[in-house]
């Protein structure tokens, strides 16, 4: 091969895998078009626990009374542009939601889910979050929330992927939740402490963690907890995300996406009031306004786990 042709070759290589690495980045444009194109207010907050400051995005509905507050907890892929697009759709249901972004301080230069340059190292991150600090955060988020002038004193949790598997942790941790939200997430090994009922969102094609489904709903019956798994025939792991990304090929996740939404909104509305209980601990708050305009499963393919 003479040495022009290969360094024309060696470009062609070099422009595809570029525009491999900008396409995969890019995979969720589509939920930040949506974002920007909401009305609804939405701002960044700093929480703080201890020493640890973290970000949590939240999102308010347009409402005239006092809302019901969801405490959201993200992928794998951490606090991604669908994340806060998802954050966006509750509020347009009546709902205050605070996101918090999980890898805050854990990212390049200290930074968060938005410094990761890439799907693998914000995978592997999330991965190696200490449980315990997991927690910590999530107590911060939701003593926020709780306390927000504009919230009516409910507050749930809802997760997705690893965050369904928080989900359930969180609702075992936490004693005054109105409910608790799994989408295709693990149940954790103890559930004797759960108060709160747990409304389980699965996919008929995610055996993984389909097959833990089972030993859960066991264990939730034989220590007297309310259980609610609901398995969506012919939808993938990430159905809520893939079933209204435009790139998906799966029939499936846009019907689970659709009746899962629904599900989730109706519980939401109907969740009730917990009494008064002291969880402890201390958050402090700063925050500015948003200008307005596994591994899990692979983001940008649709249904693909």
């Amino acid at each position: 091969m003479k040495p022009t042709a290969f360094l024309s070759f060696r470009s062609l290589i070099v422009a595809f895998l570029g525009l491999t690495i900008t396409t995969s980045l890019q995979a969720q444009d589509w939920a930040k078009a949506r974002l920007e194109a909401s009305p609804r207010h939405r701002e960044y907050v700093t929480l703080q626990h201890g020493d640890r400051k973290l970000q949590a995005y939240v999102a308010y509905p347009e409402v005239k009374g006092k809302a019901s507050v969801v405490i959201m907890i993200h992928e794998i892929f951490g606090l991604s542009d669908w994340a806060k697009e998802m954050a966006d759709e509750l509020a347009a249901e009546g709902f205050i939601v605070v996101a918090p972004d999980l890898l805050s301080g854990f990212g390049p230069g200290g930074g968060g889910s938005s410094e990761f340059t890439s799907q693998d190292a914000t995978t592997k991150a999330v991965s190696m979050l200490d449980p315990a600090v997991v927690l910590a955060d999530l107590d911060a988020a939701a003593d926020y929330g709780k306390h927000l002038p504009a919230a009516n004193g409910k507050i749930a949790v809802a997760g997705f992927c690893w965050g369904g598997g928080k989900s359930f942790a969180f609702a075992a941790h936490r004693k005054d939740l109105s409910a608790a939200f799994v989408f295709y997430g693990p149940g954790p090994a103890d559930v004797t402490t759960i108060t709160a009922p747990v409304y389980g969102f699965y996919a008929g094609l995610d055996g993984r963690i389909g097959a833990t489904v089972p030993a859960t709903t066991e264990a939730m019956k034989a220590a007297g907890k309310a259980y609610e798994p609901v398995t969506y025939d012919g939808a993938g792991h990430g159905f809520m995300r893939a079933g209204e990304d435009p790139a998906n090929t799966v029939p499936g996740n846009k019907t689970a996406r659709e009746q899962g939404f629904a599900r989730l909104v109706k519980l939401l509305k109907g969740m009730k009031q917990v009494s008064a209980v002291d969880n402890g601990g201390a958050t402090t708050v700063a925050g500015k306004a948003v200008d307005k305009p596994v591994e899990c499963h692979t983001a940008g393919i649709a249904g693909t786990i």
